[in-house]
């Protein structure tokens, strides 16, 4: 039998609780300040679109890489060494954007910006869940799911506030940030661990597969989270493009805010899905998304910024709901000792949604133009939507029968 080191068990402290959920939000918010910068990049340094997306792609294969790699490792080694690794990731990734001179350094901010991402979205959503004292049991997860989603909105509403208002537009975001890292630094050394510690730890890489059992459920959930995603990594890659070049506005801070609010009608989504029958939480996510991708195609065929943003606020909605419904249903349809295999398979999908549409958008304008790419992406996702949505209705229809 393994021999354990048990961590010393401290009261529940509200305060390191918030102070860890704060380090979570900082984190993710840190890997979103580029959005609303990528124009001045582009001119800069005489990016094509193509290359815009191709940094941005480059923040998904950090995320991916650390999936896998250490998407096992807190329960092995420790909650608190892992978060103390992202924040250090996320720092790297500060100090490379503040020297950054052209398109290698970008690629490696993303990269690193991408790794610390990686290691917080499994360990903090665990270790905030877990350090919760019980007068914040209840909303633990939806504090995480804030944290997580809340941080990647106010990520370009920050640099395009700072960006537009402030001096300094390409450094100062980030000096900021790193400074607030400090503090998140601070917060997570004070946590207590939460885990027992094996005296020997077993470092290895996350197995992604799918069983028999569970392909059913998980088809469907996966093609409605790819499609979620891929809305996700379109505001956050391409919005200012089609801000700039489709709606004409240039202002960094609208750019932002519009690249944010997003990831905020998406934390609202997550918080809303428990209002619906259990049944049709997925469906009514896929039809919501469908509504707002068709918004979305909408105000770029139009050049109306007014319905663009209004599909981007339900867009947000139906993905939140879509992914917390998504995940759930997965989740119960896995076995208990395979269900963290399950999970990082599905978010393996969802990360890949980040990358693999947003660099299809940069080829393809290059072709056909920005306007009718977007509008192009939209119809795409809609069709996505409405398959997962299909396949839905089919599974409730025979299982009955089943």
């Amino acid at each position: 039998m393994p021999s354990f080191t048990t961590p010393p068990r401290a009261p529940a402290s509200g305060w390191l609780f918030l102070g860890v959920a704060f380090a979570f939000l900082l984190t993710m918010l840190g890997t979103t300040l580029p959005t609303p910068l990528y124009p001045v990049y582009q001119q800069r340094f005489g990016f094509s679109q193509l290359m815009i997306t191709v940094i941005f792609a480059a923040y998904a294969v950090g995320v991916i890489a650390a999936l896998i790699t250490t998407g096992r490792w807190s329960d092995q080694v420790g909650r608190r060494p892992l978060l103390l690794g992202g924040l250090l990731a996320s720092a790297i990734s500060d100090v490379i954007f503040l020297n950054s001179d052209g398109l290698a350094m970008l690629l490696a901010g993303r990269v690193i910006s991408g790794v610390s991402a990686g290691i917080f979205t499994g360990t903090a959503t665990v270790a905030v869940i877990e350090l919760a004292p019980d007068a914040w049991k209840r909303t633990a997860t939806f504090v995480a799911t804030a944290a997580n989603m809340g941080g990647l909105g106010l990520g370009p509403v920050v640099a395009g506030l700072l960006g537009e208002y402030a001096p300094w537009p390409l450094h100062l975001a980030f000096a900021v940030h790193l400074g607030l890292l400090a503090l998140a630094l601070v917060a997570v050394w004070l946590a207590r661990e939460t885990v027992e510690r094996p005296a020997h730890p077993r470092l290895r890489l996350q197995r992604l597969t799918i069983p028999p059992e569970v392909r059913g459920a998980f088809l469907p959930a996966a093609i409605a989270g790819f499609a979620g995603f891929a809305v996700l990594g379109f505001f956050t890659a391409t919005a200012p493009a089609f801000m700039n070049e489709v709606l004409g506005h240039d202002n960094r801070a609208l750019v932002g805010f519009v690249a944010g609010v997003v990831f905020f009608a998406s934390t609202l989504g997550q918080l809303m899905v428990n209002r619906f029958p259990q049944p049709w939480r997925l469906p009514i996510g896929c039809a919501v998304v469908i509504l707002g991708v068709g918004l979305v195609g909408a105000g770029i065929g139009l050049a109306s910024l007014g319905v663009f943003l209004g599909g981007a606020v339900i867009v947000g909605l139906g993905q939140g709901i879509g992914f917390r419904a998504g995940l759930g249903m997965v989740t119960a349809a896995s076995p208990p000792d395979q269900r963290g295999t399950v999970t990082s398979t599905f978010f393996f999908v969802a990360y890949v949604a980040l990358s693999i549409p947003v660099v299809g958008i940069g080829l393809t304008a290059r072709a056909i133009g920005l306007a009718a790419t977007g509008m192009g992406f939209a119809v795409l996702v809609g069709l996505l939507s409405a398959l997962a949505l299909v396949l839905l209705v089919r599974r409730q229809a025979l299982a009955p029968s089943a």
